[in-house]
């Protein structure tokens, strides 16, 4: 199973894991089975860290992610778009390491900790980052981050005070753009389309992806400690 060590917090474990490899891929697939072979690729490039959009809507969802856990399980499984608790639950069922959502919602963040798994609640006003930290939450999502710009977290740094949440940037985000903004003070970020084939099922790499995603790995800096 997709699964910290029994003894490791997993919010804490997927914050170690971020600071090992601070990027994240998230995938939206018809269906969750059709990305064995992505997940083939991505593993050979290096990549640690997987979010399969959770699809309430797809019965077979939980069965598809648990055979996914099974087969790769030196990848970091978890599901992406979490928005209410049956989310959280399933993402549980299907032995996924961390919950990943686009809102910020006391219930997500208590469904997850009862279930044993991480939680990364999307925020963007500092109203809710303030929450977020209230409600003991160590990481966020900066959702959207295309909008706001790279300087945007470090902006809230004076204002709110440290520590603030270890951050993860998402939406919109391309691969061009990683490196920016893990200079400019966010912790990690996630790319979505910007990889994927646009005119495939959502499970293949876009053409000529693969070495420059290789070559992003690469340069990622390693175990930063703020």
């Amino acid at each position: 199973m997709c699964r910290w060590p029994s003894t490791s917090d997993p919010t804490h474990a997927l914050i170690a894991s971020l600071r090992r490899q601070p990027l994240l891929l998230v995938i939206r697939p018809r269906d969750p089975l059709q990305l064995a072979p992505l997940l083939e690729q991505l593993q050979a490039l290096g990549l640690l860290h997987v979010e399969i959009a959770w699809q309430a809507s797809l019965p077979g969802w939980v069965e598809a992610c648990r055979q996914l856990v099974e087969a790769f399980p030196a990848l970091h499984l978890g599901a992406a778009s979490v928005c209410d608790a049956a989310g959280v639950e399933a993402a549980a069922s299907a032995g996924l390491a961390y919950v990943v959502s686009p809102i910020l919602s006391r219930r997500i963040l208590e469904s997850g900790r009862s279930a044993g798994l991480a939680v990364v609640p999307g925020v963007m006003t500092p109203t809710e980052v303030e929450r977020a930290r209230r409600w003991g939450s160590p990481i966020v999502k900066l959702f959207p981050a295309v909008g706001l710009g790279p300087d945007y977290w470090r902006r809230l740094r004076d204002p709110l005070g440290d520590p603030l949440p270890f951050c993860v940037a998402a939406g919109g985000l391309g691969p061009a753009d990683v490196i920016p903004w893990l200079e400019a003070g966010v912790d990690a970020v996630v790319l979505g389309s910007a990889l994927l084939n646009p005119g495939g099922t959502g499970a293949d790499l876009e053409a000529g992806t693969a070495e420059p995603l290789r070559h992003l790995l690469a340069q990622l800096p390693h175990q930063r400690l703020h």
